[in-house]
Order: C-alpha cells, then structure tokens, then sequence
C-alpha cells in the first residue's frame, strides 16, 4: 500500500529504457541524425513518456522528406516525459514548435495557461488533431499465474498493480478513467466505482510519474504482477524483455486513448519555424508516417494509407471514449486529477489506513 508521500511526490524516476536521456530534460538522442552545420531549422517537440522509438524513427523520414522538398536540412529534437510535466514544462517557458502529448487536457492547460495554442487547437489538423489513438491492455507474467483476464482481476487483494501516477502521467489518467468506465459499463454507479478504483490503488507499491517509468519497474524491475499499458507499450515489453517472460491480456472493454498533437503557435511564430513545424504535424498523417505508426502498434487515424502487410493486426475489443462517458476534459480533468479531486481523495484514503 502507498503511503501520502509516495501518491503525491514527483521524484525522479528510474532512468529511461536503452539508455535515455532523463525524462524531462531534451533528449539529444531525439536528434535522429547527426546534421551538418548549416541546418538552418532546428524544431522541438515536447513528446510524453513512450514516444521515444516511434518519434526516432519518424523524425528521421521527416528530415529526409523535408530536404528532398526544400533542399533544407533540419534538426528534430524530442522532449520525453509524463505528459503532465510536460504540458507544464511549456507553460514554463519550454520553447516547443509541437507538442504531441498523451492526453487533451495537457494541451487544453497549455491553452488556458498561456497565449501560445488557441483553444480550438483540435481544430486545427484532421481527425480532431489526432494522428494515431491506442487503447489499455494489461502486461502479466509469463503464462499468467496470476489468472489476470479483465479489470476487476486488478482488484484482488493479492494482485499488485504497476501504473503511473495520474497526476503527472496522461497514461495513469487513461488507467484511471478505463477502470472507472469498466464498473459505469457494468451496471454499477460512480460510488461503486470509487470504492472499486480506489482497492487498485491499494494495491499499488509503486506510482512512477510517466509510462516509460512504470515499464521499467514492472520489465526491468519485477514489481508488480501486471501493468496497465497502451498496445505500443506492451509490445515493446514483448520485444525488449522477451516474449518469454511475458504476455498481453486483452480486455472485453478498454478505453479509446486519445493522444492529440498541436502546433504551439506563440513559439513558432517568435522563432519563425511556422512553416517546418506545420509540415512536421501534416506529416504524421501520410501514409509513410501512418505505416510506420501501425508498425510502432499504435492505432493510425488513416489505416486505409497504411502499406498492406506491413504492420500488426489490431485485437478488436469494446471501446468507450472518455468524453462520451465522463463530459469534456475541463469537467473530466477538475472532477478526477484536479486539487483535492477524487485521485487526491482516493490517495489520502488509503494513506491514513
């Protein structure tokens, strides 16, 4: 069980999967290839948590896209870490040309915090500025001696649960909020699913504050008995760690993550990377970038465009949206991760027990 401190504190985390830069520093391997001196371009995005391989890979496709229609060269740096620190980061002062966080209402903050993205931001790039999507499956042991099959297996008092902290990770708000809809969807009402998130959380030893954290204590580490975790996620567990050592649950029902990108306008515009910045988030909706996308197991917004035979067949599952269920992400993100919210309520609950 999580003492107060371990729920609330924003401690550094184990460090980053393959030797990564710490996560809220600018990860110079987002540099994808090392440029001549003369690029005239530098771009940066500020990226969550496990973004860091599919952001290598497309970063590299962009430059070569860019220089073959400008004759340009260009650097694509990334900033990895939980999507809420992020989104704070920016508000901070951190010069992003993008964001391509893990959550709306990171970049919903940004939008109200400062002038930098207007607020109808998601109307600004197709499928509500949504690229790619994913869904929460569940990481297990090999062979799964724990029997772990749906969301109400991660309740049991002799399941320990590895997720990342909601209050800085869009991961740990995507577990919440799907383990929230699971008891709506099954009958029961929002007391039913207070009392049934709240004994996930007591089961609990560890809140890391971003995604790729968590993978590391349940993959590297050996805590824990299963790991919420998005499709992409799972499947590089699978290839890095050994599919001998684990495997994917799929759930009946899961939630349909929205990871949503936006071109941070005061930025660009001050440092007169308008032009790169937009071409960089049009760019994540070609075919080229849509392939490598389904590759990476995320959920491309174009499948149509993505090459035939190239990347994973998708598991189909029951999948709600979270504004469907809970209203918009000002009400989804004051009722449940605000101050004194239900997470914090939640967290002091089972700190004084």
């Amino acid at each position: 069980m999580f003492s107060r401190h371990a729920f609330i504190s924003r401690r550094g985390y184990l460090r980053g999967l393959f030797a990564c830069a710490a996560a809220t520093t600018i990860a110079l391997a987002g540099v994808m290839t090392t440029m001549p001196a003369q690029a005239q371009t530098t771009l940066l995005n500020v990226s969550y948590d496990p973004t860091r391989e599919l952001y290598r890979q497309i970063n590299k496709l962009f430059q070569a896209e860019w220089k073959k229609q400008t004759g340009e060269d260009i650097i694509v740096r990334v900033s990895h870490g939980g999507s809420g620190g992020q989104a704070n980061k920016v508000i901070e002062g951190l010069e992003a040309d993008v964001v391509t966080l893990g959550i709306p209402s990171d970049i919903d903050l940004i939008a109200r915090e400062t002038s930098l993205i207007p607020k109808d931001w998601r109307e600004k790039l197709p499928n509500n500025a949504l690229p790619y999507t994913s869904t929460v499956v569940f990481v297990v042991r090999k062979d799964n001696p724990k029997n772990i099959n749906d969301w109400n297996d991660l309740a049991r008092p002799d399941v320990k649960v590895i997720t990342p902290n909601p209050k800085t990770s869009a991961g740990g708000r995507w577990n919440f909020l799907a383990a929230w809809g699971y008891v709506l969807d099954q009958g029961g009402d929002d007391a039913k699913a207070r009392e049934f998130v709240t004994q996930i959380y007591k089961n609990v030893p560890v809140l890391d504050p971003g995604a790729r954290g968590s993978t590391i204590s349940f993959a590297r580490h050996d805590l824990g008995d299963v790991l919420p975790a998005w499709e992409n996620e799972a499947q590089l567990i699978l290839s890095e760690f050994g599919r001998d050592k684990f495997d994917v649950v799929v759930p009946k029902l899961s939630i349909n993550a929205e990871p949503p990108v936006a071109l941070v306008v005061g930025n660009v515009d001050k440092k007169g990377t308008r032009k790169a910045a937009e071409a960089y988030l049009n760019f994540l909706y070609t075919p080229e970038a849509q392939t490598v996308i389904a590759q990476h197991s995320y959920r491309p917004s174009r499948p149509e465009t993505v090459a035939k035979g190239s990347a994973p067949e998708f598991k189909e599952l029951k999948l709600f949206r979270a504004e469907d269920k809970f209203g918009d992400w000002a009400t989804i993100q004051k009722r449940f991760f605000g101050e004194n919210a239900v997470f914090d309520e939640i967290s002091k609950n089972i700190a004084q027990k």
